[in-house]
């Protein structure tokens, strides 16, 4: 009965991080805003005591920051964050593709399959002028190159990256050239042309990096 509740506290602990962090990501809860413990709760229709425990995590993981002797606030993403965020996604993202790809010449049309709905899905998201749909899209894309490699290794590193990747993409602007990069990473990953597709994902990645700088920090 103990470890039944334990799983039950952990279970309601892990859906109140999710909840807050589609808040952040969507920013319901802006950059620097504070959260209070009680207030949090009461929004998401739970008790105090998982809310404090996600809270605590998002700590830890750095999405929130302590305030003293008044609760948490939203942290906000310094120029350094985003240059250390792309020095590991960078090579992890290159790597995922020509997994991928690889992947692919062996057999993996579902994946495929997924990969290309995203590419739909970011574009209706775009027409309909629907940012954080996009966004989802762009993120979902990039998760699954990752899922087509089959290497759970890379798949849990970047699984740590995901939601600060997704709170990136929804604070910068995203250009139309943006989602042509991801068809043409797709078309090479399909076609089973590794070198190709790690080539085009670097591009990719490090224009991603500039269009964060610029949107974010006003470089020219």
């Amino acid at each position: 009965m103990a470890e039944t509740g334990r799983t039950g506290e952990a279970s309601l602990s892990a859906r109140a991080r999710e909840a807050v962090l589609q808040r952040i990501v969507d920013r319901r809860y802006a950059q620097g805003a504070r959260l209070v413990e009680r207030e949090v709760a009461e929004e998401l229709g739970m008790s105090r005591v998982p809310v404090r425990e996600a809270l605590r995590a998002l700590v830890t993981e750095g999405l929130l920051e302590l305030l003293p002797h008044s609760g948490v606030r939203v942290r906000r993403l310094e120029r350094a964050d985003v240059e250390h965020l792309y020095e590991v996604w960078e090579p992890l993202a290159v790597q995922a593709s020509r997994l991928a790809a690889r992947a692919l010449a062996v057999g993996d049309a579902e994946g495929l399959a997924a990969l290309e709905a995203t590419l739909r899905q970011a574009e209706s998201a775009a027409a309909a002028g629907e940012g954080t749909r996009e966004v989802a899209a762009h993120t979902a894309f990039h998760e699954g190159v990752v899922a087509m490699t089959g290497n759970p290794l890379l798949a849990r590193t970047m699984e740590q990256l995901s939601w600060q990747l997704r709170l990136l993409f929804g604070l910068r602007e995203e250009p139309a050239h943006m989602r042509a990069q991801h068809a043409e990473m797709f078309r090479h990953i399909a076609a089973g042309d590794a070198e190709a597709a790690a080539a085009c994902t670097l591009l990719h990645v490090r224009d991603s990096r500039a269009v964060a700088l610029r949107s974010l920090f006003g470089d020219a």
